[in-house]
């Protein structure tokens, strides 16, 4: 077994080797509680997610912290334009984050830890920062100085005259170099403040996630992730302030997952951001579809890549799920029930004719988690099913449907898919529509087109025009057609 994993350091794919064999530690930066998630929240936490799963599946003991920013200027504004104390605000949203992860079938951190909660670390290593010559008060305020760091830049690729070249004027005089940033902001009437060696105030965004992570993994650890957006300046800072308060490499693998483009009705992307105004909250999305169809509709794009958003994508990603659910249907009611789901491993299938199914599975995740192709072994798997399910009654079918079950829901454990009955996922009922043209109700065609398209795949399949027999399916599932084959034919219904 060899995971290869792309790092972002180096930008490179590198064998899996740790710090300690046989454990490994991940730190991920976790969301800013000041307002309800959205599906660019969703990624991150669904990948990295997916990432500890499979760690685990390969037999490594995994510590994963994920941390709750939850003191921030942003934070910080919000409470304020509603009334309410800072701590009030971060409960809420904090509670609400955790629901929304519950229902996208998230397994929780070993670790959360929150920020307001570990200020004696922040500070010890500022001070440390300060007596290695690398920060310096001013003004209340105190500075990282990015100048004396010769690594600075190397994560990000950004070189630093460049950077300073580039950079705006700033009016802020109490800095040495317009790239310097705060390591603790002096105290403002009318914010939190804590008290410190340098005056009453608070800490700034970047020396938390440091003293967080160094906290509970230790001064060096195997795996530092987020969204790629965190690499610069966040990452970049982060390595600045932990190898320049302990004098050695910190991380040593960066792993970032691409952005989320919204894909407009004229095709064109825009990467989703609460500036741009073109987000949907996870909470939002919850309303019209299962958290499992987030989570396949995450999961069928490889976590480097970019991932385009439109419902279109999204309900086609429901009706690919609904077809795994459709395989564990019919097996269901030709068992009885199904079995209970256990994990399995290619050691554990040596001998099973679905071993080399089990292999491919497993040799997509250790190739840098690739997703996509993981997932297309469940479909191949459920493909089987059906056909073993439309197969003649026989001495093993028994057998097989309980092993197709079984293989397929046990890989389906590693990234989060196919744990649920099929009753709990055809018994969803969204209580919005949140996109009527693009919405896969099936409203736009009528009962008579879905029986002529059903009798045309029919004849399709009966003359092994396979090709056309899933085109005419697809073109089903778009339109919100779930599509039931069985011994007795082919019956379909409105999703």
């Amino acid at each position: 077994m060899t995971i290869q994993i792309f790092n972002s350091m180096g930008r490179k794919k590198e064998p899996l080797e740790t710090r300690v064999p046989g454990q490994v530690g991940i730190y991920v930066c976790g969301v800013t509680v000041y307002d309800y998630s959205h599906i660019g929240h969703a990624r991150v936490m669904v990948v990295f997610d997916t990432i500890v799963r499979h760690l685990k599946a390969r037999g490594l003991d995994v510590t994963y912290v994920r941390n709750y920013t939850d003191i921030d200027d942003k934070i910080i504004k919000r409470a304020n334009e509603l009334g309410i104390e800072i701590g009030e605000l971060t409960e809420e949203y904090i509670k609400a984050f955790q629901d929304d992860m519950g229902e996208l079938g998230m397994e929780s951190p070993d670790i959360e830890p929150k920020a307001t909660e570990h200020l004696a670390e922040m500070q010890e290593m500022i001070g440390q920062l300060i007596k290695n010559g690398l920060a310096y008060e001013s003004g209340g305020d105190v500075y990282y100085a990015v100048d004396r760091f010769k690594k600075y830049g190397l994560l990000s690729g950004k070189n630093l005259a460049d950077l300073v070249a580039g950079s705006r004027v700033d009016v802020n005089t109490q800095k040495q170099n317009p790239l310097d940033f705060v390591l603790w902001k002096g105290a403002k009437p009318g914010e939190p403040q804590w008290p410190s060696p340098w005056g009453p105030g608070r800490p700034g965004w970047h020396i938390e996630c440091s003293a967080m992570s160094s906290k509970y993994l230790g001064e060096s650890f195997d795996i530092h992730g987020g969204g790629r957006d965190l690499i610069f300046p966040h990452h970049e800072n982060e390595i600045a302030q932990s190898e320049g308060t302990y004098g050695h490499d910190w991380v040593r693998y960066w792993m970032h997952n691409g952005f989320v483009n919204v894909v407009s009705d004229a095709g064109e992307r825009e990467k989703m951001s609460k500036s741009l105004g073109n987000f949907f909250t996870i909470r939002d999305l919850l309303k019209a579809y299962r958290g499992e169809v987030l989570r396949v509709f995450i999961l069928n794009n490889h976590y480097r890549s970019p991932l385009d958003f439109s419902f279109g994508l999204l309900n086609g990603a429901r009706g690919g799920l609904d077809r795994l659910y459709n395989a564990l249907d019919g097996a269901a009611k030709y068992l009885g029930s199904l079995p209970d789901v256990t994990s399995v491993t290619p050691e554990s299938e040596v001998g099973n004719p679905l071993h080399g199914d089990v292999e491919k599975f497993f040799k997509s995740m250790d190739d840098d988690f690739n997703t996509p192709q993981a997932v297309a072994v469940l479909f191949e798997l459920a493909k089987k099913l059906n056909k073993i399910l439309l197969a003649a009654e026989s001495s093993d079918k028994k057998a097989a449907v309980l092993d197709h079950v079984r293989v397929m829901r046990g890989l389906g454990v590693v990234v989060g898919l196919a744990q649920a009955t099929p009753t709990e996922h055809f018994q969803f009922k969204p209580e919005v529509n949140l996109d009527v043209e693009d919405s896969g109700s099936g409203a736009g065609i009528s009962d008579e087109q879905i029986d002529l398209l059903i009798e045309n795949r029919t004849k399709a399949r009966a003359d092994k025009n396979f090709a056309e027999s899933d085109r005419i399916r697809d073109e089903l599932v778009a339109n919100g057609i779930t599509v039931l084959d069985s011994k007795e034919g082919t019956t379909w219904r409105r999703n």
